[in-house]
């Protein structure tokens, strides 16, 4: 295994590398190049190891708001006695992978494992030369921390934009503290206020007309089965499943718990991308370069970044 920027104990002898000699994990085709930003570049071995990236004036107000968010996140809650780390979906997370392989968290990477939530996310671990595991293997994580579609005034989440919920569950449920890191735009009092495309739903492929004939039966005004970009046919998730996008109205989403056991009862459903109650912070990255930071208790702080990460 390459060694990790900054981690003079690492080296290609690991007996836990399963990469192929002469493979380096920066030589693995990239097919994440037009999500992970420029983050995707100073991930893994030669990676910036001093915690001050370059750069930062290529980065939107945007990604800028998710690096903040991201690297807030990783320096309150990962700690060195954290040997197995949950690594969400979605286009923030590539700024935590990012953090986790600066100083001074990197120098305790050698003896920790990194379970994904899905294909982006194994990658991103992969290309940064991290030990990669899975949830077979860890049923406990110390830290999942993932992004979301919308966060409530509660720590409810809506997620699923990228079709990973499942397993994006199960490492949350998995989790000692499940962290959600995103910019300001996904912070909201109520779930729907800013997500418009519905709750994300994965079901069996075989049932997914029944399910949606009962969603509406619910009173669901939009269901959509999610149909795939650049291929014919519907999205298939890592799991081979399909995915149906359930809007419902205000007064359905201020009860997002309810709403979810009701639909996570019909048959056929296998998770719904409803997290309710399982949030212990959220982290928003603000465009004044600030970062709030809502808790599961209902304290909500403001702090501010380190200029270095503040676009310029």
């Amino acid at each position: 295994m390459a060694p990790l920027p900054g981690n003079p104990k690492a080296s290609s002898s690991q007996p836990n590398s399963r990469r192929p000699s002469g493979v380096s994990a920066m030589s693995r085709p990239d097919p994440l190049s037009s999500i992970i930003h420029a983050s995707a570049s100073r991930i893994g071995p030669g990676a910036h190891p001093t915690g001050h990236p370059d750069n930062l004036d290529v980065l939107t107000p945007e990604e800028t708001a998710k690096r903040l968010a991201a690297y807030a996140a990783v320096d309150e809650h990962v700690k060195p006695q954290h040997k197995v780390l949950g690594i969400g979906s979605g286009s923030t997370v590539p700024y935590v992978v990012e953090r986790l392989c600066q100083e001074p968290h990197c120098a305790d990477n050698f003896d920790r494992w990194f379970v994904p939530t899905g294909f982006q996310s194994k990658e991103l671990i992969v290309k940064a030369g991290l030990n990669l595991g899975d949830v077979d293997q860890f049923p406990e994580i110390d830290v999942t921390i993932d992004g979301a579609d919308e966060v409530d005034d509660e720590l409810n989440a809506i997620k699923g934009g990228g079709a990973c919920h499942l397993r994006e569950k199960v490492l949350a449920e998995a989790a000692t503290h499940f962290i959600i890191v995103a910019d300001s735009r996904k912070d909201s009092k109520v779930l729907g206020t800013n997500w418009k495309q519905g709750v994300p739903i994965e079901v069996a492929p075989f049932a997914w007309a029944k399910v949606f004939q009962n969603l509406q039966k619910m009173g669901c005004e939009k269901p959509t089965l999610r149909m795939g970009k650049m291929k014919a046919g519907p999205v298939v998730t890592d799991n081979g499943n399909f995915v149906i996008d359930a809007f419902f109205s205000e007064a359905y989403m201020r009860d997002p718990t309810e709403l979810l056991h009701r639909i996570k009862m019909l048959t056929g459903v296998l998770e719904v991308g409803i997290f309710a109650n399982m949030a212990l912070a959220a982290y928003f990255g603000n465009p004044d370069g600030t970062v709030t930071i809502r808790w599961q208790d209902g304290r909500r702080q403001v702090k501010e970044a380190p200029k270095n990460l503040v676009t310029k």
